[in-house]
């Protein structure tokens, strides 16, 4: 039996409590924007990106294409619904309303999963960036000094949050636009020679390593753009969520293809992919070197470390927000659903905590459990955007059913456009599935979400029996 859907922002299953337990709205329009735009701009496309290029030769723009348009048409999903029904939990929210709690639990915790790993990962890359500047400084000493600053910023007020993202994201817009500019003029021989299209079809051809290669560079083009979905999760503490969500997804999705696919063609143009550089320091630093820029390794180090301190505040706001509304849900231990000033403290702190532990695994055990972290990590993502897909399946036709005036977003060429994302999603697994590392992904992945998806299954049949006896 369905439920109706709620009118107002704070009418979820969040709400009903206590005004001293309600999170804050200290957001504004321009924070979610660059929350939208910074959130998909992170060390994956700065530094990871490299390897891609480097598995998958110039075709690498190809992956890209497919992959933003996957994740363009996943952003439309996500801001249809939570421009219809804002929600710290965003998604998971939606999951619980639409399929039961088993989905909510389940992309709920994978997601906070997914997010206190890459505290941890990133933690730990910025640590060495600074270390090799100031060295007398151990990295470890930089993780910890980061996971303070940033755990104590969260505890603050949500507005301090969204003041270090602006900025952060700011820098990182700045950035891709520059190497944008300066590679075009580089393409028109302005810096020199005009390459042409000698390394589009030189070492190898546009598909050098075939599919296989193909294959390699889609899972690292995918793991670029988790994240974006916090967007949506913060919009629910901005002054007017609906309105803000929708303007900031509609802002996002076009500029994903132009940041992603833009700086993929224009490194793959400029120099050979497979240019030893290009997996080492990183496509950016190699094209920039390659253009005569001046300090181009310090600099895109500057951008790196940026990006990877946004990345940290992005994913410490976003897994304790997601915690927060797991736990209000009954989905989690109630300690976490302590509030402070209109911040969940409590959640913050798990976050921090297990980021930090997490960094500690990385230390002591490097290639056990810190891999298998960030293996179950970076299969999560695609486990979130599957469950999205069916929520949003069912949510739609129950908004134009009983609500349509809030269908403020639609997503484009409904259903059918849908159900060609969850399709790439299940053939990115198969792809998985055919390679050995990924086996081993998808089991580490598989367990766990068998392991939560049992938990919601219980609290389900538990929240029945109660109802039917009441």
């Amino acid at each position: 039996m369905s439920r109706t859907i709620p009118r107002s922002p704070q009418d979820s299953p969040e709400a009903g409590q206590n005004s001293e337990s309600v999170l804050s709205h200290g957001l504004k329009q321009r924070h979610l924007s660059m929350i939208a735009l910074g959130g998909v701009i992170g060390a994956g496309l700065f530094v990871g990106s490299g390897v891609g290029i480097a598995a998958a030769g110039p075709a690498i723009v190809l992956l890209f294409m497919g992959t933003g348009a996957l994740v363009m048409l996943i952003m439309r999903m996500l801001g249809e619904m939570s421009a219809a029904r804002p929600s710290t939990g965003s998604f998971s929210v939606h999951a619980e309303e639409e399929i039961g709690s088993w989905a909510g639990t389940t992309s709920g915790w994978m997601y906070w999963l997914m997010l206190c790993a890459g505290v941890a990962a990133e933690a730990t890359a910025a640590g060495t960036i600074m270390h090799s500047w100031v060295s007398f400084i151990p990295a470890y000493g930089w993780v910890a000094l980061f996971m303070v600053f940033f755990c104590a910023s969260n505890l603050t007020a949500v507005k301090n949050f969204g003041e270090f993202e602006f900025w952060f994201s700011a820098v990182k817009v700045a950035a891709i636009v520059a190497f944008l500019v300066l590679g075009l003029l580089g393409i028109l021989g302005v810096f020199g020679s005009a390459p042409g299209t000698s390394h589009l079809t030189g070492h190898g051809g546009f598909f050098p390593t075939g599919v296989a290669g193909l294959a390699a560079g889609l899972l690292t083009t995918i793991s670029g753009f988790a994240g974006l979905e916090t967007v949506t999760i913060a919009a629910a503490e901005s002054d007017n969520p609906s309105r803000n969500v929708a303007r900031a997804v509609r802002t996002a999705v076009w500029r994903i293809a132009v940041f992603y696919i833009g700086s993929m063609a224009v490194v793959v143009t400029l120099v050979p992919w497979n240019d030893p550089k290009v997996a080492k320091d990183g496509p950016y630093v190699t094209v920039l070197d390659q253009l005569g820029i001046p300090a181009a390794g310090t600099i895109m180090q500057i951008v790196v470390l940026v990006a990877l301190l946004s990345a940290m505040n992005a994913n410490i706001y976003g897994s304790s927000r997601m915690a927060y509304s797991l736990v209000s849900r009954g989905q989690g231990p109630r300690f976490l659903g302590k509030v402070t000033r209109g911040v969940p403290a409590a959640a913050v702190l798990a976050s921090c905590v297990f980021g930090f532990a997490a960094v500690i695994a990385g230390i002591v055990w490097p290639t056990t459990v810190f891999a298998w972290l960030l293996n179950i990590a970076g299969c999560s993502v695609l486990v979130v955007w599957s469950i999205v897909c069916l929520t949003q399946l069912k949510m739609r036709r129950r908004l134009e059913r009983e609500s349509p005036e809030l269908l403020s977003v639609r997503m484009w060429g409904f259903p059918y456009l849908t159900w060609l994302a969850l399709a790439a999603i299940l053939g990115v697994f198969a792809v998985m599935a055919a390679n050995a590392d990924g086996r081993h992904q998808l089991i580490g992945t598989a367990v766990v979400v068998a392991v939560l998806a049992g938990a919601g299954h219980l609290k389900q049949r538990r929240d029945r029996q109660a109802a039917e006896s009441a």
